[in-house]
């Protein structure tokens, strides 16, 4: 489905004349190739959790980039990083608020019936399954451990 979304983007981009668009979303259909060359060898095909990750990936990286250029006097390097944050974010459902986040936690700890910071694993697993692309689990798992530790 986001495959499709993509081609039909771009496609829109580029009767636009939306260069940066066009760009942006090359460089996400060359990362899913890239994926998916190393999905082949594996065997496994890249689902819609994957693809977001995926641009989950691409959205820290380019945030990385653009702190970077920002804090080198580089400002129309990190703006282009901005633009493409914005782009690849478009395709991203909305993140969880919160409170949400919490619900979601306490929800996964009942759920896998975890009772230490031995079970964060099952917990993390379970969000994973329920929630990608809406969470931001490196923010999530501190909250895990911290619901965990008491």
């Amino acid at each position: 489905m986001l495959r499709e979304q993509f081609t039909s983007e771009l496609k829109t981009a580029m009767k636009g004349g939306d260069k940066r668009r066009v760009e942006t979303i090359r460089m996400i259909t060359a990362a899913l190739k890239d994926r998916d060359i190393e999905a082949r060898v594996s065997g496994k095909e890249m689902g819609d959790d994957e693809i977001l990750a995926l641009l989950q990936k691409l959205v820290k990286s380019r945030q990385e980039s653009m702190e970077i250029y920002a804090q080198n006097a580089r400002p129309e390097l990190a703006e282009k990083e901005r633009e493409e944050i914005a782009i690849i974010s478009s395709f991203l459902p909305q993140p969880m608020s919160d409170e949400d986040v919490t619900a979601a936690i306490k929800a996964a700890i009942a759920e896998t019936g975890a009772a230490s910071i031995k079970d964060m694993g099952k917990v993390i697993a379970a969000l994973k399954a329920q929630h990608a692309g809406k969470m931001d689990f490196g923010k999530a798992s501190g909250l895990v451990k911290a619901a965990l530790a008491g």
